[in-house]
């Protein structure tokens, strides 16, 4: 299923979930107006490279424009391809806006970078050596999803079904992040032991534990967990 939106009103102009989508879009624009061989080497120099991190492998001197640490970072704005780009945005755009209204703009930054970093973290000690980059913001994302299934698992998501049938239904949160989850653990746990890229399952799983697990100490202490359905 594929989310469209939600009828979650929010009170505040979300201006960092879109300053994150435009950067992203800005950054993949970039990305894809270089040449092949200057893309890779963009994508090594600011992906997240989990060898890289933790100090098992050194980049060449020509790629190393950031300390590793960083690329823990600048690997959140990258994105493999248009799919990949346009995804994560409408998945940034839907849910974003209620998770940055309920703790304001600054605490949304810090949440939302914190996931992303605990996410990178979390897919490179699965396997430490690995020297494939890491990128997309879908690990942030994820965050953002953890914590938005603890505040409004009552709210309704419309979501497009396109397997068989065309058709649009309201579902609510709690269902459509919850079979998200699921699939992530379902796909994580098969892809133990598989080498090569791919989706990184479990920067996803340690992205959307992150956001359930820090909402906490970041939402406005007036609002409540698990609020009810909005009328």
């Amino acid at each position: 299923m594929i989310p469209l939106k939600d009828d979650n009103p929010t009170e505040i102009t979300p201006v960092v979930t879109v300053t994150f989508i435009v950067m992203c879009v800005l950054v993949f624009l970039y990305e894809i107006s270089l040449p092949a061989q200057m893309n890779e080497a963009f994508v090594y120099m600011y992906g997240a490279i989990p060898a890289v991190v933790f100090g098992h492998v050194q980049l060449p001197p020509e790629l190393m424009s950031l300390p590793a640490y960083g690329t823990l970072f600048s690997s959140m704005f990258l994105h493999g391809g248009w799919m990949h780009l346009i995804g994560n945005m409408l998945y940034l755009w839907i849910f974003g806006n209620n998770i940055e209204d309920v703790m304001g703009h600054g605490k949304f930054v810090v949440f939302y970078l914190l996931c992303g970093v605990l996410a990178a973290l979390s897919h490179a000690l699965i396997d430490p050596t690995s020297e494939i980059p890491m990128v997309g913001a879908s690990g942030a994302i994820a965050g953002v999803l953890g914590a938005y299934l603890l505040l409004y698992p009552h709210a309704r998501v419309l979501v497009l079904i396109p397997y068989g049938f065309m058709g649009t239904f309201y579902i609510p949160a709690v269902l459509v992040l919850g079979l998200w989850f699921f699939m992530q653990l379902l796909s994580g746990g098969m892809s133990v032991g598989h080498e090569g890229g791919g989706v990184a399952f479990f920067a996803h799983i340690g992205g959307f534990i992150a956001g359930m697990a820090l909402i906490g100490l970041f939402k406005h202490p007036y609002v409540r967990f698990f609020n009810p359905p909005h009328h």
